[in-house]
């Protein structure tokens, strides 16, 4: 049996390319360096879905309107109109610097592609994502509101959208996801508070819960719910064959080094 072409879900955490605590900032130089890592993957052959958090962008907004809990008010369509528009700000920005590079990429937004019930896509267009795989576009999608059937609407985080991708494009492909963030993975505490935190390199069926445990939102709180969100939907993939991993990419190389399967520092997940 042939074996299947490799396809790499990559993520940009939004703690890693925006200033989280400055509204509307993008980290540039970060942003820049990711842009010329992605260049010189796809110039090695590598298939790529870029995925990008909203940071500081639309997590603004959404937590201004609540938009993740749906239509609870009577500013909530404005206000899922405003979140909408500010996703599409950073992605708009990136696309820019991916143009700029030479980068033969396609930006798709899952609001008008997919529809979710209580923040779980249910069904997502695929054949313009096919399409552009078939001639070596990369599509880049990003963390967004959407409509939901249960709650008129609700964010997509960027792993819920992997989640849809890597399962439905696995019948195709070999899929790895890898998750750039700004620390080196999953840890015991945040180890932005805590010196004594310690670094989980695996999480598999050994220690999943005890891993749940440790975790709580995002290490702080997000209005996709954070890192146990995170590591619940690629637990949930690993279950299915699909590994991810967890790295820190504001050192240099990481993302190369990840796809390009070499040892890298991080957090795998698999079963």
């Amino acid at each position: 049996m042939k074996s299947k072409e490799k396809l790499y879900l990559v993520k940009f955490g939004g703690s890693l390319i925006t200033n989280k605590k400055k509204p509307y900032t993008v980290k540039r130089h970060i942003l820049d360096r990711l842009v010329r890592e992605i260049k010189l993957l796809r110039e090695e052959g590598y298939k790529i879905i870029l995925g990008h958090g909203g940071g500081s962008f639309p997590h603004t907004s959404a937590s201004k309107y609540r938009t993740k809990e749906g239509f609870i008010r009577e500013d909530s369509k404005y206000g899922m109109a405003v979140v909408h528009y500010d996703a599409e700000r950073l992605n708009m920005i990136i696309m820019k610097k991916l143009l700029d590079s030479g980068v033969e990429a396609y930006p798709l937004q899952a609001s008008s592609i997919a529809i979710s019930s209580g923040g779980i896509i249910k069904e997502m267009y695929m054949e313009t994502i096919r399409h552009l795989l078939k001639h070596n576009i990369m599509p880049v999608l990003y963390g967004d509101v959407g409509m939901d059937t249960q709650l008129g609407c609700t964010i997509l985080s960027t792993e819920e959208i992997f989640r849809y991708l890597a399962v439905e494009l696995s019948k195709e492909f070999s899929v790895k996801i890898i998750m750039c963030e700004a620390i080196d993975g999953v840890y015991t505490k945040d180890p932005n508070l805590f010196s004594d935190a310690k670094l989980i390199p695996l999480i598999d069926h050994t220690n999943i819960n005890e891993v749940l445990n440790y975790v709580s939102g995002a290490y702080g709180v997000d209005v996709t719910g954070g890192m146990k969100h995170k590591i619940e939907i690629l637990y949930k993939l690993a279950e299915m064959g699909i590994e991810s991993i967890i790295i820190n990419c504001k050192i240099r190389g990481r993302l190369i080094k990840a796809v390009e399967g070499r040892r890298v520092k991080g957090t795998i997940i698999k079963t």
